[in-house]
């Protein structure tokens, strides 16, 4: 067997060298890589908001409409009512994430929509005319109304009221960034003590409605890759 030169044997201990070190910095750089999506992960975790209907015990909340119509509601009790030709709907909510809930938008069914059935498309929703805002960990709500008795589910939601028949709202939030935007599913119900209370006599009056939640679905969802 020929005997190699010198010049080659440099040369294939360079060309392992350089093989090693190559392989070292790939590994390296996808332990970088990991590490840095799990803390993209962590963090964004950290920010994530998490709305559910409020709960028996929590405090009322004011509510005032831009036409100056204003309701109240206690814990998870809904507004659903029709005043001189607008829907008003509203209802209480709360936080159970760790980042601040921003409310950007709304989808009105006119009825209870059960199980997984996807939302509308985002571009359908109906944009919020003021901001929303639900601390982490704390109480907040949600304000809607319908005031074109053009539109087809403005008759479908006047005869839910008049009816007393369930209906959902779909609403769009985000976190303060405006990212990890998710729509949550809740539903307004009539109340099922409204009639065993109505002839109990003194004290507030029943509530008429009140808000169930649903589904949830993860817009820009992030924690995957």
């Amino acid at each position: 067997m020929a005997e190699m030169s010198p010049e080659l044997i440099a040369s294939l201990t360079t060309a392992g060298g350089t093989l090693v070190l190559a392989v070292a910095t790939f590994s390296a750089t996808r332990s970088a890589n990991r590490a840095a999506r799990i803390a993209e992960r962590s963090l964004l975790a950290s920010l994530r908001p998490v709305l559910v209907h409020a709960q028996l015990g929590d405090p009322r909340q004011k509510i005032g409409f831009a036409d100056d119509h204003w309701v109240h509601v206690d814990g998870p009790q809904a507004i659903f009512e029709v005043v001189a030709e607008v829907i008003y709907l509203a209802f209480g909510l709360r936080n159970v994430g760790s980042g601040i809930g921003i409310i950007q938008a709304w989808y009105p069914y006119p009825q209870r929509v059960l199980g997984a059935q996807q939302h509308r498309p985002i571009e359908e929703f109906r944009a919020q005319t003021r901001a929303l805002y639900v601390p982490p960990g704390g109480l907040g709500f949600w304000q809607g109304a319908l005031r074109d008795p053009e539109e087809p589910v403005y008759a479908d939601f006047q005869k839910a009221a008049s009816e007393r028949q369930p209906v959902t709202i779909d609403l769009l939030y985000s976190d303060l960034n405006g990212g990890q935007r998710t729509v949550t599913r809740l539903s307004v119900l009539p109340s099922p003590t409204t009639t065993a209370t109505a002839t109990s006599g003194g004290g507030d009056p029943p509530a008429r409605w009140i808000a169930s939640i649903g589904n949830h679905w993860l817009i820009d969802d992030h924690a995957g890759g």
